[in-house]
């Protein structure tokens, strides 16, 4: 396969394939806990979910400290990563429904994820131009935002069988093998650098890719809180509008979450136009601005008319992704090109380790403070990391950043 725009097609698609792996579990978890007989919302269904967020947190760590994402072939990697990863996926059906071992195999799938997400964009970084790397991994992370909004239409709509969902989990990973085995490198891949066990560091040390993984941070501060959370804000104001008066099945709030977290889709690919186009500070800056005020909004417009709780909650799915890919594009644009594989992933197993955090701490947040105390508590997120990108733009590392735009 020749030509940027069919490999950045096939690269696209193969990481969405991937991808579903981690999704996955999210649409399969109500199933299996009522054929466990377990209660809704039970700890086993937070596991599920969380365990895969856990696992790529370890592997990420692991390839990073390696330089796994630099020293080999990245094709070769991601082969192999989503072929583990659709192997252990599909050793859950051979597994008592409930058990604690799928909780282990989904962290194992996670940890598989790690040779798959980071790497599809240091492979997309490859066929991207100067004027279009935004874009392109906008693009990317646009997949992940439709991936990741998927289960919730899945149970608006009633739901599919479990085993079902993660068998064709599985065979998408295959097939994402399958298309990553004709993808070809781009004329921006470089050779790795020696190896030296101090590559990861470099992120930090280096003062430009600091800011940019700053603001990033700031941005997963609030952005996995959000989209875990909001359908279960979106099903209790609709519960208190109910109450005042109003009537909205509860089936549509799981519609309304899936709208709300697609929507994201649109937000990543016209940030990364825009960003490649304006500058990553004003497009990343921008996003978190509005995302904090969308947080701080959230609690004045709980029990309000659906319409309008919906109509803010779109406006907050675009704008608190939208910023993602251009920490990414940021990052790869201020690193050595030999390192840029680990750069990338080191940013992401920082991000998804604080993912972890904001999480499991929304629910004590919701019982003390209340909905629209909890979302302010993530408006500090975005906040934070408006201050660092701004500081990046002042800095000289910004005459790298989208064409010198910064």
């Amino acid at each position: 396969m020749t030509g940027k725009a069919p490999n950045l097609a096939l690269i696209t698609i193969a990481q969405v394939l991937a991808l579903s792996l981690w999704f996955s579990g999210t649409a399969a978890g109500p199933g299996i806990a009522m054929e466990a007989g377990l209660p809704q919302g039970s700890a086993f269904q937070a596991l599920l979910t969380g365990g895969v967020q856990a696992g790529f947190v370890a592997g990420t760590l692991v390839s990073a400290v390696l330089t796994l994402a630099d020293r080999f072939d990245p094709r070769r990697l991601f082969i192999a990563s989503a072929l583990i990863g659709a192997t252990v996926n599909a050793a859950i059906l051979l597994l008592p429904a409930g058990s604690g071992i799928t909780i282990a195999a989904r962290c194992v799938t996670g940890a598989a994820l790690a040779g798959v997400y980071p790497v599809g964009m240091k492979l997309a970084v490859g066929w991207a131009g100067r004027r279009d790397t935004g874009l392109v991994i906008g693009i990317l992370v646009g997949g992940l935002t439709l991936g990741s909004a998927s289960p919730h239409l899945a149970n608006a709509l009633g739901g599919l069988d479990w085993r079902l969902t993660l068998l064709a989990a599985s065979l998408a990973a295959v097939a994402a093998a399958g298309l990553m085995a004709v993808v070809r490198l781009g004329p921006r891949h470089a050779v790795a650098a020696p190896f030296r066990p101090g590559t990861a560091l470099e992120l930090w040390r280096d003062r430009g890719t600091r800011l940019a993984t700053l603001g990033y941070l700031g941005h997963m501060w609030e952005l996995y809180a959000m989209w875990a959370w909001v359908g279960a804000y979106l099903a209790a104001s609709f519960a208190a509008w109910r109450g005042s008066g109003g009537a909205a099945a509860p089936e549509q709030a799981a519609l309304a979450t899936f709208a709300v977290i697609a929507a994201g889709t649109l937000g990543c690919v016209a940030a990364g136009l825009l960003a490649d186009r304006l500058g990553r500070v004003r497009v990343t800056v921008g996003a978190m601005a509005t995302s904090a005020a969308c947080c701080l909004l959230a609690g004045p417009a709980f029990g309000l008319h659906p319409a309008v709780t919906v109509g803010l909650c779109a406006v907050w799915g675009i704008a608190v992704v939208a910023d993602s890919a251009q920490f990414s594009a940021s990052v790869a644009e201020l690193s050595d090109p030999r390192v840029t594989g680990t750069m990338l992933t080191v940013q992401s197993c920082l991000g998804f380790a604080l993912t972890l955090v904001t999480i499991h701490l929304m629910p004590v947040l919701v019982t003390t403070l209340g909905w629209g105390g909890a979302f302010a508590v993530l408006a500090v997120g975005p906040a934070l990391g408006c201050v660092a990108m701004l500081r990046l733009g002042r800095s000289p590392a910004a005459a790298k950043l989208a064409g010198g735009r910064g």
